[in-house]
């Protein structure tokens, strides 16, 4: 098992590359390395990131087989089965880093302030549910001057989002809540640039020294 410290070096380490343009990371998903993972796992980092299909983590943080335990869904939402996969990672394999994965011009975000500004009947329940999920981060933004800047209420929406979901792990489940102040379990909030391919963390941070 590694700490929480350790895996965000490897994963800032494995960004810094990706955007550089030299990842290692297809050598960490060659026959050999898929052989030694057949007996089990021992991911670093937990990343529950959206299904955006131009944010693929295991890409973007030049990482291999066995690496990462990645939830995707629109939005990056947090729902029971999100969290059960966190707790259920964190638990059996002692993963002890979870990465809250926004990304610059979400879709889901974009979807849940035109619904806000321009309100429809006919979203499916399905879609609602995520919009629903998102609408609490972001409904505070819509009563400031973000309002008449698109491009920067888009930016705040996005981060409001990412934060709402790591505060909903670290206090909407006594396993994780437990095992963050015993266990040493962090859960950082981080905001993945279409534009530039870096990954900023900028939420729960861990100090080091």
């Amino acid at each position: 098992m590694i700490s929480a410290q350790e895996a965000l070096v490897r994963l800032r380490e494995g960004n810094a590359r990706y955007v550089a343009g030299e990842p290692i990371g297809g050598a960490l998903a060659s026959a050999a390395r898929r052989s030694q993972l057949t007996d089990g796992q021992a991911p670093s980092a937990i990343v529950l990131g959206c299904s955006d299909s131009r944010v693929p983590a295991e890409i973007i943080f030049d990482q291999g087989l066995g690496d990462l335990f990645v939830i995707r869904v629109a939005g990056n939402i947090v729902a029971p089965s999100q969290v059960g996969s966190v707790e259920f990672a964190a638990e059996r394999y002692g993963t002890r880093l979870v990465v809250v994965l926004g990304h610059s011009q979400c879709g889901a975000v974009l979807a849940t302030l035109d619904e806000l500004q321009r309100p429809t009947t006919s979203q499916s329940p399905n879609l609602r549910s995520i919009v629903d999920r998102i609408r609490p981060a972001v409904v505070p933004l819509l009563t400031t001057g973000l309002r008449a800047d698109p491009d920067a209420l888009v930016h705040q929406a996005v981060r409001a989002n990412v934060l709402a979901a790591a505060s909903h792990l670290r206090h909407g489940s006594a396993l994780l809540e437990k095992m963050i102040q015993e266990d040493g379990l962090v859960v950082v909030g981080a905001e993945y640039s279409l534009e530039t391919g870096v990954v900023d963390f900028f939420d729960g941070v861990p100090q080091v020294g």
